[in-house]
Parts: structure tokens; C-alpha cells; sequence
């Protein structure tokens, strides 16, 4: 299982420098934005499960949701994006590959294991049952699987994007044909007077 682990952990780094080159944005943020979203699923989930419930159970649950959500501003979301990343462009100027590639593999194999074993159960149990608890259970292990496989990427030096530069040039090329108007300029009128001079 190491030799998939290692293909797909090639893959994803080959798939995060591209998109780095494209965006200027590296692995750590798509990590980070992934954890976002599997906090959002782990919420929905949440409330759809114990939505129907008594109001102990959903007081008890709300409470407990506010408690992770307490503990996530402590940990997860305590230091800023940029901090990880500054992190991580130091470690690889320095020529050193990413410690979480050889300390976090058994935990990526678990997660990539579970991942492709329940795809089956889950889709017949979705199939068969009609239960949208299922897939949301199932989503949480999988952007987990890819959160641990994004974080063990190493990425390109700082760059500034291609759709950067892209968009910069259009507004460039926009700018020059349409010629900014001062605030104080009256605007032409649709309609002419047909007075000669």
C-alpha cells in the first residue's frame, strides 16, 4: 500500500504545483480551504442528523458543535494562512522535503484505505436507503484523505499566478481602450442636436 500511497502523493504534488503556477496559491491554502469545507459538511451533518431529534439531544449537540467550533479557534484557525506558508517556502529554500510526507504516512494509508473500501458500502447504503447522512459521513473521511495528502506536498517557490497576470492584462488592455473619466467630466449624451454650427 506504501507504493499507491507514494503515487498518489506524486500525483497530488504534481497537481498542486500546476495549480500553483496557475493561481500563486499553494498546497497549504488549498489545505486550509479543504479543512474549511469539511467543518461546514461536519456542521450540515450535524444538524441533519439531529435535526428531528428532542431538544436535550439538540441543545447537547449544538453545545458540543460550539465546543469544536471553540477548540478549531485555538488550534486550526489561531495563526494566519501566510504563516504556514512562509513555513513551508523556507523549508523547501532550505532544500528540505516536507517531514509529513515520511512521519504522516500511516495515517494517509488509513485514510486512503477506508477511503476506497466504503466507497462501495456507501454508495449501495445511499443507493438503496436514500440516506444523506451516509455520503455526508463518507465526504468528511474523504476531504480528510485529500487535506493529508495536500498537506504532505512540498510547493514551488512564491509566484504570482498566471490567472494573476492574465486578469492583470486584461484590465490593462481595458483600461487602455476605454479611457478612465474624471468624476467631474459631463457624460456624453445619447442624443445629439441636429443644430449645425
Amino acid at each position: 500500500m506504501q507504493i499507491v500511497d507514494t503515487a498518489v502523493l506524486d500525483a497530488t504534488e504534481a497537481l498542486c504545483r500546476r495549480f500553483q503556477r496557475l493561481t500563486g496559491r499553494t498546497n497549504v491554502w488549498l489545505a486550509v480551504q479543504l479543512t474549511n469545507v469539511s467543518i461546514v459538511v461536519y456542521f450540515v451533518w450535524a444538524a441533519l442528523f439531529f435535526w428531528q431529534r428532542d431538544l436535550p439531544t439538540r441543545l447537547f449537540v449544538g453545545a458540543f458543535c460550539g465546543g469544536v467550533l471553540w477548540a478549531l479557534t485555538q488550534t486550526v484557525f489561531k495563526d494566519p494562512i501566510e504563516l504556514y506558508e512562509s513555513q513551508a517556502y523556507r523549508r523547501a529554500a532550505n532544500g528540505v522535503r516536507n517531514p509529513r510526507r515520511i512521519r504522516d504516512i500511516s495515517l494517509r494509508v488509513s485514510f486512503l484505505t477506508l477511503t476506497l473500501l466504503l466507497a462501495g458500502p456507501v454508495a449501495f447504503a445511499y443507493a438503496s436507503q436514500r440516506q444523506p447522512v451516509v455520503v455526508l459521513g463518507y465526504s468528511l473521511v474523504l476531504l480528510t484523505t485529500i487535506a493529508l495528502y495536500l498537506l504532505a506536498c512540498d510547493p514551488l517557490p512564491p509566484c504570482r499566478g498566471a490567472v494573476r497576470d492574465w486578469l492583470a492584462a486584461m484590465a490593462g488592455a481595458r483600461g487602455q481602450a476605454e479611457p478612465q473619466r474624471s468624476l467631474h467630466e459631463p457624460a456624453e449624451s445619447s442624443t445629439r442636436s441636429g443644430s449645425p454650427r
